[in-house]
């Protein structure tokens, strides 16, 4: 009864106040009306600016395959934690759940984030295992993010490490071809745009802005078949010998190709923990030694291209040493009256300075720059070393002596191994390709074909029963070697008891296809002759190589032979070398 009475003593003030309410209604849907439907653009854009994004679209590294397309590296799809601080502190009571699933104290998180509080972007675990990932996902922190990444993994592991190198947490080239071919085997991210959830979480793909570019595939001229067997051999006689290192190069004379190249101590590039810069370096192509005797084949063709010497010319090496200022040079005994090919079969140190004193020093210098001694292979390997070879305007008489037999000059394995496919491919030098080639390669001619012959025909005595590299022959295969055990060079002058043990050998003899050089660096007991502990090496590597390769023999009469020995176990050898 009040309720009526009031509403008929104040009927005025009644409809005025419901006018207002309606009017105020009014003008809120014609506001509601305009601005989402006739003029919606300001909304959208700042609903847009809250939810849409442009983010990456991540590419892959191109892979690495061998000759045969075994794959080499590859990148593997991973993801990363990341968040963003101020609004990871919006849910801090959550911080102790994050904080558990990370392994870490609330403490080390809430330090981590606050001192990066300016910061839209940080991470918290980048390639981080899946599991993880899953854990993370499944708390909705919000501010707590994943991205998609890729990881390159190595199948062959320490095997091929020396060659490939190794990217860094953002898939780029470090080290060896990873970096060499970076911009090759690089990848350019796409862009697109998406519309995110309130968790940063992609929940719908609107379109595609720019499409990513995926890396290019890269072809190595090496076999994983060949380049295990030579990790395999070359770990073994380091081991076996306890020495310091060593490094092995195999190459295909005919293309100049890089079939297997390795090294000791390796390193696993999957393990990026445990990385270090005396492992990773490629010792093969970084690393500089005086080779010793295996520069006398090198010798002898500069004393045949001279045209003062022939294979039987005879050269007087009594009394089994040779006085070259105030220096000595000497034989390990008295071979007497020998010609220039006895001079390689007994690897005589007097025979060859005799013939290089004969000659000019630059025509001497000259002789051994054509092998490519003193300057780059042109491989594109990053650190490189191009050895040295001096000036011939600054040798003595000694250092010209002494060079004959390889004290006075350095090289790297690889060069080394580069200039034996010169005598091996009939005076022509081809260029060092870690890449596969196909069809014809090119060279350049630096010597005549026959004296090639003529060294490689002096060469195969070192290899037989009678030569000091007997331990490098392959049953039913002609060999041609050279042995080289070296003094090192140490701080005052040579040591008297550490050494380097060196072969460089080519096979098949009748038809040369592939060079090789195998260095073991300070190998310590009473073996340390190149005939000894690099030899059976070489003899092993190519034997499994031609097996593998279906190189067919060339000697099928030594078959029925006995097979000459080339196990690590010690033996008589003739010779220093």
């Amino acid at each position: 009864m009040k309720l009526r009475a009031v509403q008929a003593q104040y009927p005025v003030r009644r409809w005025l106040v419901l006018s207002f309410f309606l009017c105020g209604l009014a003008v809120l849907c014609s506001r509601a009306v305009y601005l989402q439907l006739l003029n919606n653009d300001f909304l959208k854009e700042h609903g847009d600016a809250r939810s849409i994004r442009v983010v990456d679209i991540p590419s892959h590294r191109g892979v690495i395959v061998d000759r045969n397309g075994e794959q080499l590296a590859m990148s593997t799809p991973v993801d990363s934690i990341w968040v963003t601080p101020r609004k990871i502190f919006e849910d801090v009571e959550r911080f102790p759940e994050l904080a558990k699933v990370m392994d870490m104290t609330v403490k080390e998180l809430h330090e981590t984030l606050r001192a990066r509080m300016n910061r839209n972007f940080i991470y918290l675990k980048r390639h981080a295992n899946p599991d993880l990932v899953k854990q993370v996902k499944a708390l909705e922190i919000r501010g707590v993010s994943t991205q998609r990444e890729y990881k390159r993994y190595y199948p062959a592991a320490e095997v091929t490490s020396h060659i490939l190198g190794f990217t860094n947490i953002d898939d780029q080239g470090q080290e060896g071809l990873e970096l060499a071919y970076d911009n090759w085997l690089s990848g350019k991210n796409g862009k697109k745009r998406v519309l995110k959830d309130r968790l940063n979480r992609v929940i719908k793909n609107i379109e595609s802005i720019e499409p990513s570019e995926q890396g290019k595939e890269l072809k190595l001229s090496i076999d994983r078949r060949v380049q295990y067997l030579a990790y395999r051999e070359l770990a073994a006689a380091v081991k076996y010998h306890r020495a310091k290192s060593g490094s092995l190069v195999m190459l295909d004379v005919r293309t100049g190709e890089v079939m297997a190249m390795v090294g000791q101590p390796s390193y696993n590039p999957n393990n990026r923990e445990t990385l270090k810069s005396q492992f990773y370096r490629n010792r093969a192509v970084t690393d500089v030694f005086e080779p010793g005797s295996t520069m006398k084949p090198f010798t002898v063709a500069a004393g045949l291209a001279s045209g003062a010497y022939k294979p039987h010319t005879p050269i007087n090496t009594s009394p089994g040493y040779f006085k070259v200022g105030d220096h000595t040079i000497r034989d390990m005994r008295n071979y007497g009256n020998i010609d220039v090919s006895t001079v390689i079969t007994k690897s005589s140190n007097v025979g060859a300075s005799k013939i290089a004193l004969s000659l000019e020093p630059e025509q001497f210098r000259e002789a051994l720059a054509k092998f490519g001694f003193g300057q780059l292979t042109g491989s594109a390997f990053p650190g490189e070393s191009s050895g040295t070879l001096n000036p011939a305007n600054t040798w003595s008489d000694v250092e010209m002596a002494t060079m004959a037999f390889g004290y006075g000059l350095s090289v790297t394995p690889l060069q080394l191994a580069h200039a034996y496919t010169v005598l091996a491919n009939g005076g022509v030098m081809l260029p060092i390709s870690f890449l596969k080639v196909d069809g014809a390669v090119s060279g350049k001619r630096v010597l005549e074909e026959s004296i090639t012959r003529q060294v490689r025909k002096m060469m195969e005595t070192v290899v037989s029963a009678e030569g000091t590299g007997k331990r490098a022959a392959i049953r039913g295969y002609r060999v041609i070697g050279k042995t080289g055990t070296v003094y090192k060079y140490i701080r005052g002058g040579y040591s008297d008891d550490r050494y380097l043990s060196v072969f460089a050998g080519i096979a098949p003899a009748s038809q040369p296809r592939f060079a090789m050089v195998v260095l073991i660096d300070e190998p310590r007991g009473e073996d340390h002759y190149g005939g000894v502990v690099a030899a059976p090496v070489f003899s092993r590597v190519m034997e499994g190589a031609f097996r593998i390769l279906n190189i067919p023999p060339d000697d099928l009469p030594a078959i029925t032979s006995p097979i000459m020995a080339n196990s690590y176990q010690p033996d008589q050898v003739q010779g220093f070398d």
